[in-house]
């Protein structure tokens, strides 16, 4: 009895053991082919980020300057889709490669919020779409491995030292110090060419406008040195209403347009909302006018601008009722180009130098008053004024854009009534008498016959 007791309850402790094994793999199956999760679509746009990933590391770790400039250069999204999709080796330069060895010009060239594309693609021909060991270095790098700027290879001859090969090391990727920094040739060729003016110089012009001074019209064109500013003022060049037109005829430029004012005002724009801060700005000259487009025609035509942007905290200030009138907006920014080329040295000098200094603006006939206060440059009189905030956002020899605090309006000028005076009555002095008259008429009422001439009564 003991023994079917016995058996009885091995049985039902072996039926339930086998039915928890069976529940349990049909609750977690087994796949025949396991798929990686970074193979799967992240449900949103960005890819998550390892902790223990090889961006992480580079972001604490002691190549700090590379860090920064990776920051700066906005590659992080670029970089976390790249580990997402294989292993990356990145060749890290020691600081004292960025710090003290790299030329004073070049590094301001890379930092300059114009010049992003150019950082990019420097830390691009540093980073490697495979996983190389410090093994693997000798003969591997050079021939058969790519790098993330276009696919380019690296020059055997430019292969700097590697000091800390495998200094990090984690499971998407690999980091090797090097003694110096990679620059590829496009990134130099352009630094060039920015150093010595080449993009922003103007082509000798084949002819230019000549302004007939008694009827203010176009004549015959005549030759004039390469360079030269616009024969009519840029006021004559805007056309009347709430928007910029260029001038009737060609510019200093002539008919091939070798200013390229449309690339130079994106490229501002797109410095602009790079730099940060001044997005309200860059959406008024884009979206809520065309004056992107009419400020784009005037440098083509061979002018020259100056913009005080204000930036997103001023322009939040403004109410409604100025924004709400027909053309408010661009009269706002027309008083906030300035038809000259300044920079924030030049009109700090300025300042310093005369006290005041009036620029003229675009919003004829206000003019915008300047005058040095602690340090900076000050704009506007009374209640609206603005500080020079961002010096030098944007500058390539054409157009101009200083970063201000505050939004300016122009002063208007009261107009006094003019009071007419009362006429004068004029008093009609009566004639005085000769001398020689009264003389006579003395004589003759002497002798009684003063009744005889009429003079004397």
């Amino acid at each position: 009895m003991d023994s079917q007791i016995y058996g009885l309850f091995l049985f039902i402790l072996l039926f339930t053991s086998s039915a928890a094994a069976a529940l349990s793999s049909n609750r977690h199956p087994t796949p025949k082919h396991k798929t990686p999760s970074s193979s799967q679509p992240p449900t949103n746009n960005s890819t998550p980020v390892n902790s223990n990933s090889v961006l992480v590391a580079l972001l604490d770790s002691h190549y700090t300057e590379l860090a920064e400039f990776v920051e700066k250069a906005l590659l992080l999204q670029t970089l976390e889709a790249a580990v997402a999709r294989h292993n990356i080796t990145i060749f890290a330069p020691k600081n004292e490669a960025l710090e003290r060895d790299l030329d004073p010009e070049f590094k301001r060239f890379l930092l300059e919020p114009g010049n992003i594309k150019s950082l990019q693609s420097l830390l691009l021909f540093h980073i490697f779409p495979t996983r190389l060991a410090s093994h693997q270095l000798n003969g591997v790098l050079p021939h058969e491995c790519k790098t993330l700027f276009n696919d380019e290879h690296v020059d055997p001859l430019d292969m700097p030292k590697v000091v800390r090969p495998d200094d990090v090391v984690r499971p998407d990727g690999v980091i090797h110090g090097i003694e110096r920094l990679l620059i590829p040739r496009s990134v130099q060729e352009d630094f060039n060419r920015r150093r010595n003016l080449r993009s922003i110089s103007a082509v000798f012009p084949e002819s230019s406008p000549v302004v007939d001074p008694r009827t203010n019209r176009l004549k015959k064109a005549a030759p004039v040195p390469a360079g030269s500013p616009p024969v009519l003022p840029i006021y004559d060049a805007m056309a009347p209403g709430p928007s910029l037109a260029p001038a009737p005829a060609p510019g200093p430029g002539g008919p091939h347009g070798h200013f390229d004012g449309e690339s130079q005002v994106k490229d501002f724009i797109q410095t602009l909302l790079h730099y940060g801060g001044y997005n309200e700005l860059a959406d008024i000259l884009v979206n809520l006018t065309s004056l992107a487009t009419e400020m784009g025609k005037l440098v083509s035509e061979g002018y020259v601008l100056t913009v005080l942007a204000p930036n997103d905290e001023a322009m939040a200030k403004l109410t409604t009722d100025q924004l709400s009138e027909p053309g408010a907006p661009e009269q706002i920014i027309y008083y906030h180009l300035i038809p000259e080329y300044q920079t924030e040295e030049s009109m700090y000098n300025a300042v310093r130098r005369f006290g005041k200094v009036n620029y003229d603006t675009l919003r004829v006939p206000f003019k915008v008053v300047a005058e040095e206060a602690d340090g900076s440059v000050k704009f506007g009189e009374g209640d609206a004024v603005a500080y020079l905030f961002d010096p030098d956002i944007y500058t390539d020899g054409r157009i101009s854009v200083q970063g201000i605090d505050g939004v300016l309006f122009p002063v208007e000028v009261p107009s006094t009534p003019v009071t007419k005076a009362a006429p004068v009555a004029k008093a009609v002095a009566p004639q005085r008498r000769g001398k020689l008259m009264e003389v006579t008429c003395g004589v003759l009422w002497a002798i009684g016959q003063d009744s005889h001439l009429t003079a004397c009564q």
